[in-house]
Parts: C-alpha cells; structure tokens; sequence
C-alpha cells in the first residue's frame, strides 16, 4: 500500500521561500500523478499544483510564477518549491496520489480525484 509522507513546513517571513518534500513507501511513485492540496482555517481545500506520470504540471492562478512542483522517481519523492511567500498562502499542506496517472488540467484540482494522501504539513507565512 501506498503512504505518503510530507516534510518541509514551518514558519517564514513574508517574501521568503520553503520547499515542501512527499516521500512514498510502499510502492514506487512513477505511475502515480501526486498533488499538492491546501487547507487554510475556515477554508475549503484547494489544489495548489499537480504533476503527473509524464512530468506535466498544473497551477492554481495564486501560485503560478511563485511554485514550482518537481518530481524526483528515483528518490520516490515529489517537491513543491515555493517562493515569494504570502501570509494567504499559510496553511497546512497535504500531497496526494492519484492511480490515473495521466490526470488531465481539467480534473487534477478536484480532492476525489486522488486515492492516497499524507498527513500533512503546516507552512506559516507571518512576520
């Protein structure tokens, strides 16, 4: 069985940057699309950036220019770089993995769409 596992969050200033790590075990993650999804308080989940089998990558409008997603299969580990950090961007951030691979721009922000997901990571954007 799949699990996921995140790493990378923490508290940084406005402007600063922090890269989000998901390590897989339990099976390779090369077939798997993986999103990034995240949930404010009081706010729905949102998808925040995906990647998938063949290395496309999709962007919420509030990231795009400021995250970049990666994958690396031989670490079986995908990254969310983020940069330019806003305190709207807080939240506690979640990767996900979705058996289609090949998920399209059209699904790949909805949460039904994904079948394992991690624990969670919180990022807090504050001075």
């Amino acid at each position: 069985q799949l699990q996921l596992a995140e790493s990378g969050g923490g508290l940084v200033q406005p402007g600063g940057s922090l890269r989000l790590s998901c390590a897989a075990s339990g099976s390779t993650l090369d077939y798997y699309a993986i999103g990034w999804f995240r949930q404010a308080p009081g706010k729905e989940r949102e998808g925040v950036s995906c990647i998938n089998s063949g290395g496309d990558t999709h962007y919420a409008d509030s990231v795009k220019g400021r995250f970049t997603i990666s994958r690396d299969n031989a670490k079986n580990t995908v990254y969310l770089e983020m940069n330019h950090l806003k305190p709207e961007d807080t939240a506690v951030y979640s990767c996900a993995a979705s058996e289609n691979g090949w998920i399209t721009i059209a699904t790949w922000g909805y949460a039904n769409e994904y079948d394992y997901w991690g624990q969670g990571t919180q990022v807090t954007v504050s001075a």
